[in-house]
């Protein structure tokens, strides 16, 4: 592995210049070039954040994954570091897939997926990789620790990957996504006493007809008094046939019986409403805080950045403090982004009756917004938060629905797929609190978060031509005691 990992980081070096930097974002991880999805290996150690991701480097489109590697003391600036995994045994020629990372008695493993897809044979096992440094990394001999033999009669190896390695009352385990027989997906749980030597242990969780034909990347946590298993469905049945994305991510809430390895699930829901958010992956840092980052793209579309030659794709979202409250999954900004924010201004008006505010953002790339006011008499609010032209990144909001729609409809490059009209506009339900509606934009060069505090989160991507011009809220009917508070995000 030593040789092929040594070739990328040299590729890696030797065409950095390649990379055109109009769409690259100021406070989001990004791969130094190529290809970048899934995050992998999320942990804490020896006093910094370590996320490890889904990594091509020789090309802007998705090819045999290795792990590209990255650190930071703040979850806000990210240091490069050498590529960690790239594929070389025969039980991952074709990819070193999704996986985790755990401490243990001062060293760092990985458990990984090794993807072997040849001549009509495919094959997905689990596997262990150990580093006394954090950055350097050997595969175990006894690799791969789960294989055929432990899932026999019970899942496909076909389909079998990206374990998630938790330690629970002195006993490692290890949640991997696969899919049963009828084409479900299905969550299995693995024990170990020592991370070498594996177990099966249960079905954890099966889904429904309707809850998708496969499962990923699963992280499991118990947080304020609850179980929750995050999954990633792939083609979950829509409610509607309008504005969905084509896969989601899911929480399940509820409680595991561990002397049985089943998951009681009490609530289940989506946990991002935009176009572009898969594959979170959580860790738990040492302010006890449970924090999660996700792929910010989507599959089955094409990606600008690729389309127009500037040699990278894909970038992780903001990094977000978790909670339970309600049986529902909250997200919170990581605290760390406000320290950022400067030049802060705010507008405050008693009353705006069928009128617009102008927000201005001195024509940066970068900015941050807190909108709050009372809706009692508000028909429809509409905020155009990055304007060009007759187009717009446009927040629309119904008090009588009470539904949040996030649109990049005609803004900059077409973002397109196998079901085009499915990749411009998601709507949310966001139930006012006390007459109000209260939300938060982080807005970095490509890509804009928008946090309705407590109830829903849309992350979302888009590329525009040319400059934007300053954001704008506008009001059919009467909007009361509205305050907005903005500035620019500078790190």
């Amino acid at each position: 592995m030593r040789e092929k990992i040594e070739r990328a980081n040299q590729f890696i070096k030797e065409n950095k210049g390649m990379i055109n930097n109009v769409y690259r974002q100021s406070y989001h991880l990004m791969a130094p070039v190529g290809w970048i999805n899934d995050p992998n290996g999320f942990v804490y150690y020896k006093g910094e954040y370590h996320l490890f991701y889904q990594y091509y480097p020789y090309d802007s489109v998705w090819g045999p994954m290795h792990w590209g590697h990255a650190k930071s003391k703040d979850l806000i600036h990210w240091e490069d570091l050498p590529v960690a995994l790239a594929p070389s045994e025969e039980y991952d020629l074709d990819g070193c897939f999704s996986g985790s990372a755990i401490e243990k008695d001062g060293k760092l493993y990985l458990m990984y997926t090794g993807h072997y897809e040849r001549e009509g044979i495919k094959r997905e096992v689990q596997c262990i990789a150990v580093s006394e440094d954090g950055v350097h990394f050997e595969k175990i001999p006894g690799n791969p620790v789960i294989s055929d033999q432990h899932i026999k009669g019970i899942a496909q190896i076909e389909d079998f990957r990206d374990p998630k390695i938790i330690e629970h009352r002195g006993m490692y385990y290890s949640v991997v996504a696969s899919k049963t027989a009828e084409q479900r997906g299905q969550i299995l749980l693995f024990q170990s006493d020592d991370l070498f030597n594996w177990r099966f242990t249960s079905i954890l969780l099966k889904g429904k007809k309707e809850q998708g034909v496969m499962w990923e990347c699963p992280d499991l946590f118990h947080l304020d008094g609850k179980d929750v298993l995050l999954i990633s469905p792939i083609e979950m049945e829509k409610k509607d046939n309008s504005y969905e994305n084509i896969n989601s991510t899911v929480a399940f809430i509820g409680e595991v019986d561990w002397l049985t390895g089943r998951f009681n699930v009490e609530n289940f829901h989506e946990i991002d409403f935009g176009l572009d958010f898969y594959a979170p992956q959580t860790c738990l840092d040492k302010q006890g805080r449970r924090i999660m980052v996700a792929w910010m793209q989507m599959w089955g579309r094409n990606m600008p950045t690729n389309d127009l030659g500037h040699f990278w794709a894909g970038a992780m979202t903001l990094p977000r403090e978790l909670h339970v409250e309600k049986q529902r999954l909250i997200q919170q900004p990581i605290n760390t982004i406000y320290t950022f924010i400067t030049d802060k201004k705010s507008i405050i008006e008693k009353k705006l009756d069928n009128s617009s505010i102008v927000i201005e953002n001195n024509g940066t790339k970068q900015f941050y917004i807190e909108f709050s006011g009372n809706l009692t008499l508000t028909k429809k609010l509409r905020m155009k938060i990055i304007r060009s032209n007759d187009s717009a990144i446009e927040l629309i909001y119904e008090p009588v629905t009470e539904h949040l729609s996030i649109s990049r409809d005609s803004f900059g490059f077409s973002i397109t797929g196998a079901e085009t009209d499915k990749l411009t506009k998601r709507t949310a339900s966001v139930p006012l609190i006390d007459n109000r509606l209260v939300l938060e934009i982080f807005r970095d060069t490509s890509s804009i978060e928008i946090f309705a505090k407590g109830v829903a989160v849309m992350s979302m991507n888009f590329y525009e031509k040319g400059q934007s011009e300053p954001a704008t809220l506008s009001v059919v009917g009467m909007l009361e005691q509205v305050e907005i508070n903005y500035g620019l995000i500078k790190v």
